[in-house]
């Protein structure tokens, strides 16, 4: 056909998920010691992640490639397509899992998690699952290779299944898993229009009413976010993130989340041809207020995974915002403006997803390395472990949206679309965005406050329990850190760069374009709408940084090199400090505690003054589990219960069972 660009792309890029598979198979059946295995077939796992992001980069502004395969069932055939979009969820699975996967090199050579063949195998598959899922053009596709990623990373998450702790985790993740693939088929259903044709072409040739597409909106939104982590549905990741090895939290967080994303934007944007404006404001509300209550649970937490957990709940609700106020601005015809919204929450996927990859990888260096997890038994690494401290520090500040690195870019860009909601033509709606405003902000703030308890706990001070056995990352761990790190500093400084590419995409799903803001400045500033409104320079912002540095080290040097002196910290007059009077985790949360109190649901046990050995201590609990899924259970277990008396083991009851059905069919018939 004229115009149609060569398939070479979407061969490359499919042929990377059957390799991924290939490494997975052959690694289960290659009997070599731990340590050969673990570095051959994970880093073989990294260049295929590395071709892949290669090859899906000139899709972003190249047209749609299509590709039938002959497998699936007979006239049920699975059909492939590389867009813009499944381009960019490439690239980002693609360029992490690189990074990760070489640090799961090291990180498995010498852990003792299980079966090493089998984690190669289930990690390679969890790989090509999702791969296939960005690529998958039908509705059958999509539901195997989302099944089968929801099967992989449930294996993974459960590798240390000897542990009931774990073994809770991975049921409850599998059940939400399998909740959010009923209404994802669901939704296809809707979409499908009762026609015979699963393709999603098909579905875009489908014109459905007000109704029906709301219906496969609120299901898509229900069955992607039970995935993503969204409020109220997100009670299995802080629960399954801590249990799985620290790679595999790395990539459930830094990229199986997007996948979720991915989906609901291609529902919303492409398989639906019409948007609400209620639409935009439910996924805007759900999205602000998943973002407030993961960084409040977050600022409270005293394991780091869990921390990091609440923390990966916070972010995932700021792009569901972004996605809201897109649809919002889509829905009224002001395409610009949804293209701005677009563009800084498809920023910050990428964004979130190397800064999070990034803080996983190294907390499980620190697991590695000391055995501990609880923030209340770490302290003073930056001594014993300054390559991974280092590090750590580029994804905190990241994470905690300073300039210059990229989490900065990403939410001053969604502020920009923000302030720009006045403009929006009904009155309700300019009276309540800007609350909506004030609560990014304050979610932003919270972030910032639980990356200084973060890592200030974890690697300053002194250590709070004798760490004799802390090491550094090895090497490949180091180099998979590094990875990270610079596409941290690299996304940061470059944002002119990362949303010019974005543009084709963003034109594609919007109608709306940033090209004549692009144009109106350097390259060197980014720039919302117009330079006379807003505009942001990393680059001079960097240079002035590493400025200051150099000049307030020279000067030290000839004005008071000699003259230094180290001695004892100022006690005050008090003598005999040591660890424990250092700020502890569950003090540095006491404020935000306190404030949102209401919000938690804690549990204190307070010593009397007659107890020998006093104690305190407290627990803290998600209300909503207990307003929403505890009720369900207790109704789950009544209902089964009531059930299972049916069961009598007696032929004759049966019999009677079998009668009564065939009288009631009897009698419905007539």
């Amino acid at each position: 056909m004229p115009g149609t660009p060569p398939l070479s792309a979407l061969y490359v890029v499919t042929a990377v998920p059957l390799f991924w598979i290939a490494v997975g198979l052959v690694g289960l059946f290659h009997n070599a010691p731990r340590f050969t295995h673990a570095r051959l077939y994970f880093l073989l796992g990294a260049a295929g992640g590395i071709v892949l992001a290669m090859a899906a980069f000139p899709a972003l502004s190249e047209d749609a490639q299509s590709l039938i395969l002959p497998l699936g069932l007979p006239d049920l055939p699975f059909h492939l397509r590389l867009d813009s979009l499944t381009a960019f969820f490439l690239i980002l699975l693609g360029a992490v899992s690189a990074g990760i996967s070489l640090y799961a090199a090291d990180y498995f050579a010498v852990s003792n998690y299980g079966n090493v063949r089998l984690i190669c195998l289930q990690y390679h598959l969890f790989l090509a699952s999702m791969a296939i899922v960005l690529l998958a053009d039908d509705a059958y596709l999509f539901m195997v290779a989302w099944e089968s990623m929801a099967l992989a990373s449930y294996f993974l998450v459960t590798t240390d299944h000897e542990i009931e702790e774990i073994r809770r985790a991975g049921f409850l993740y599998l059940i939400m898993a399998h909740i959010g693939a009923i209404a994802i088929l669901l939704c296809f259903g809707t979409l499908q229009l009762g026609q015979w044709s699963y393709t999603f072409d098909a579905m875009r040739g489908n014109t459905l009413s007000a109704n029906w597409a709301a219906a496969a909106f609120v299901l898509a939104l229900l069955g992607f976010g039970a995935k993503a982590g969204f409020v109220p549905v997100h009670v299995w990741l802080p629960e399954a993130h801590p249990a799985a090895p620290s790679p595999i939290s790395a990539l459930m967080s830094g990229v199986m989340l997007k996948t979720a994303i991915y989906g609901l934007l291609r529902v919303t944007f492409d398989l639906l041809h019409q948007q609400a404006s209620w639409w935009g404001v439910t996924a805007l509300a759900l999205g602000l207020l998943s973002a407030l209550l993961g960084v409040m649970f977050a600022a409270v937490q005293t394991d780091m995974k869990r921390l990091l957990a609440y923390s990966s709940i916070e972010n995932i609700g700021i792009v569901l915002a972004g996605i809201g106020l897109a649809v919002l601005f889509h829905s009224y015809r002001m395409d610009v403006l949804a293209a701005l919204a677009l563009s800084a929450t498809l920023y910050h996927c990428i964004n979130h997803a190397v800064f999070k990859s990034l803080l996983f990888l190294t907390t499980g260096s620190v697991m590695h390395a000391t055995h501990h997890r609880s923030l209340g038994k770490l302290g003073g690494l930056i001594r014993k472990m300054p390559w991974v401290s280092a590090l750590a520090l580029i994804g905190t500040l990241a994470i905690a949206g300073l300039p210059p690195l990229n989490g900065f870019a990403s939410e001053w860009m969604l502020f920009q679309a923000f302030l720009l909601t006045p403009s929006l033509p009904n009155t309700y709606l300019n009276m309540l965005v800007p609350v909506g405003t004030a609560a990014l902000a304050l979610a932003v703030a919270l972030a910032g406050y639980v990356m200084v308890k973060f890592y200030g706990v974890v690697f300053l001070g002194l250590p709070r329990e004798p760490l004799v056995q802390a090491h550094d990352a090895g090497p490949l761990e180091r180099a998979g850190l590094l990875w990270l790190g610079i596409g941290c500093v690299l996304l940061g400084v470059l944002p002119v760069f990362v949303v010019s590419s974005l543009d084709p995409l963003v034109q594609s799903l919007t109608g709306g374009s940033l090209e004549q803001s692009m144009r109106k400045s350097s390259w060197l500033f980014l720039t919302a709408s117009s330079p006379e409104r807003a505009s942001y320079g990393p680059l001079l912002f960097l240079l002035g940084i590493v400025l200051t540095v150099v000049v307030t080290f020279l000067i030290v040097r000839r004005f008071y090199h000699g003259r230094m002196r180290l001695a004892d910290t100022w006690d005050c007059g008090f003598d005999g400090l040591n660890a424990r009077m250092q700020d502890t985790a569950e003090g540095f949360g006491q404020p935000i505690k306190q404030i949102f109190e209401p919000f938690f649901r804690i549990e204190r046990a307070v010593p009397t003054p007659f107890d020998a050995r006093p104690a305190y201590s407290s627990r803290i609990d998600d209300r909503l589990w207990y307003w929403i899924y505890v009720p369900v259970i207790r109704v789950t277990e009544a209902v089964s219960a009531l059930v299972g008396r049916l069961q009598q083991g007696r032929i004759h009851v049966y019999l009677i069972y079998s009668f009564a059905t065939l009288l009631a069919l009897l009698l419905l018939i007539q």
